[in-house]
């Protein structure tokens, strides 16, 4: 079993699942709990479990992975990676990790990882040779990231004018400045879902700070990348901690020779944060 299908999965469908495999009180658990009770069941019985997340790194030498689903929050099906196989793969915070993990013992809290898989979705042996971000060479943009999305059925040429006017290029940085309410956050949209049609193999990340619930949803459900967030009602620390786990793992995706895109919305509270 692998934890990214029961995230996958809607409440709804979880709750059925967890029913279908005699979890007690399955109705009155959150959708983490409900997902710890299901692979603690799974490995009773003795069948293999298998989870991944983006690593985070402790100040004590040990790490958790996190879940993208859960926005890196921590949480009870968090998975614990310990310091000898942080040391044994050069794992860094913003690893991707995937591999084998086993049930809690007496006395543990969290599922551990027991076999490394893949790492930022390579093989574990390409990890070894890998140049750290901070000792690449930063150069100019030789490489246009086209946005232009060529479909005559769309009346949508917000992409086609920053073509035109402000070219983006592989390596660049670019800033959006507006008024409120002038449609910023749809510009991010159409920009998104250009990236993802015109350069699929670019790793899009979406950053949604000090946003609506609700607009964070409407993103999710609108863009193929992958949407973060931290809303409103999360404390200045949690964006500053989120913030730095999408550049920690944009980094080390760039290690491994992958193109990747930030989507941040918005940098003002980002800043205030």
């Amino acid at each position: 079993m692998n934890l990214r299908e029961l995230k996958a999965m809607t409440p709804a469908a979880l709750l059925a699942f967890a029913e279908e495999h005699e979890i007690e009180n399955a109705a009155a658990m959150r959708k983490q709990e409900m997902m710890f009770a299901i692979l603690k069941a799974q490995a009773e019985k003795g069948n293999a479990i298998y989870g991944e997340g983006v690593l985070e790194v402790l100040p004590d030498g040990f790490g958790f992975l996190r879940s993208p689903e859960s926005n890196y929050l921590a949480g009870p099906d968090d998975i614990y990676v310990s310091p000898s196989q942080v040391r044994k793969f050069s794992l860094r915070t913003g690893d991707t990790v995937e591999g084998e993990i086993r049930a809690p013992k007496e006395g543990e809290r969290y599922f551990a990882l027991l076999k490394v898989g893949s790492i930022n979705f390579e093989d574990v042996e390409k990890t070894r040779h890998r140049i750290g971000f901070d000792n690449l060479t930063p150069l100019y943009p030789d490489r246009r990231l086209l946005l232009d999305m060529q479909d005559p059925t769309k009346k949508e040429y917000t992409t086609r004018v920053i073509d035109l006017i402000a070219p983006l290029g592989m390596g660049q940085r670019a800033l959006i400045v507006a008024p409120p309410r002038t449609g910023k956050t749809v510009m991010l949209q159409n920009i998104a879902h250009a990236i993802t049609k015109n350069n699929p193999d670019v790793y899009l990340i979406v950053l949604l700070i000090d946003e609506r619930p609700e607009e964070v949803t409407d993103m999710a459900r609108s863009v193929k990348g992958e949407v973060i967030s931290s809303t409103f009602d999360e404390p200045a620390s949690r964006h500053v901690q989120v913030a730095e786990m999408v550049i920690e793992k944009a980094k080390r995706l760039v290690e491994h020779k992958r193109d990747v895109v930030i989507l941040l919305d918005s940098i003002t509270r980002l800043a205030r944060a």
